[in-house]
This record gives C-alpha cells, structure tokens and sequence, in this order.
C-alpha cells in the first residue's frame, strides 16, 4: 500500500508517496574499492554511450536528480533552491555523467571528489526503460573507472540502501566493491 504525502515548496504543490505496507526499516549499505585493480568490469555497453557532462548546467542535474530518483524516493534535494542547486553542481569537486541509448536518456552518475581523496559516487542509476535490460553493470564499470581516472584518488565510495533497486547491492558487490558498514535507521550494525 502506498501512502502519499503533499507538500508545498515556492507555490509547487510536491507529492511523494511511500510504501508502507513494506513495513522493514530501511538499511543503508556502505561499500568501497581501494584500488582500481579491484574492478570486475562488465565491458559490453550494449550500445549505451557514456559522456561527461563538461559544460555543468544545473537545471540538467536537477532534472536528472528528479528523472531518476523519483522511483526510488530520492529526495534530500527536492526543496534545493537553484542557487543551492548551481553552488553544487558548479562546485569543481563535482562531475556529472550521462548514459545514452538511441537519443534517449538511459541513466547518469555524479562524482563528488572529497578533500581526503576520496571519491563517492554520489548518484547513480538508470531510467525505468532501461532497468533489468544489462546496462546496469557497464554504467557502474564507467562510473568506477571515471572516479579512479581523477587525479590522486585512494578510495571510491558509494551507499546503497533498501529503497534502491533490489540488484543494486548486488551489483556493486559483483564490480568488486566491498561491503564496509551497513546502518539501520540510524543505528550502526
């Protein structure tokens, strides 16, 4: 059973819903990779054409943030002014990428570069055409790829949680990612 909530953000009326009858706490899974010798890539990109977006435009990553992530619940950055919006997607610690497939947009990823030399993949996924179709296990390859391809990186991070597709784990774990810590509600496991 879903239930929805209504809120009202600069006169835009924001519905979200939320399943409740998936009454489970949600667990965060944190993983990493410390070298890039630890990749398992999965090189057939099925036609999926990967580019970075090298002109950063806001608006873009706003709509890719809500495209995205509406499915699975993405909202921290719903209420994000675009002055918030431009201050981080024009921070130069931040690199957006974009997945194509036949003119369509097919999924994307962002890279935050933190000042300990850390990388995390901060976002990441597919749009709802593309999923359960293989392009998941090529974009992650890329993404891993392109945070090891910054310069004087010592660690690629990323947190997954239970709202997110349930291969996601899955996936990140076959790229050679290791499981670290896992949260529950707020509580460490």
């Amino acid at each position: 059973m879903l239930k929805g909530f209504i809120t009202e953000k600069d006169s835009q009326i924001i519905i979200s819903y939320v399943n409740v009858s998936r009454m489970e706490p949600i667990i965060t899974y944190y993983l990493e990779m410390r070298s890039p010798d630890s990749l398992k890539s999965k090189d057939d990109s099925r036609g999926l054409v990967v580019t970075e977006c090298k002109i950063k435009q806001y608006q873009f990553n706003k709509f890719l943030y809500q495209f995205i992530g509406e499915r699975w619940l993405w909202t921290d950055k719903l209420f994000w002014t675009d002055e918030a919006w431009k201050e981080y997607v024009e921070s130069d610690q931040l690199r957006t990428w974009v997945a194509c497939s036949k003119g369509a947009i097919a999924g994307y990823y962002e890279l935050l570069k933190q000042d300990n030399g850390d990388v995390e993949i901060i976002y990441f996924g597919l749009s709802e055409s593309f999923i359960g179709k293989g392009f998941g296990g090529y974009l992650l390859s890329e993404a891993i790829r392109s945070a090891w391809g910054w310069h004087g990186v010592k660690r690629v991070w990323v947190h997954t949680c239970t709202l997110d597709h349930p291969g996601a784990l899955q996936n990140y774990l076959s790229r050679g990612m290791k499981l670290y810590g896992q949260e529950k509600e707020g509580e460490m496991l």
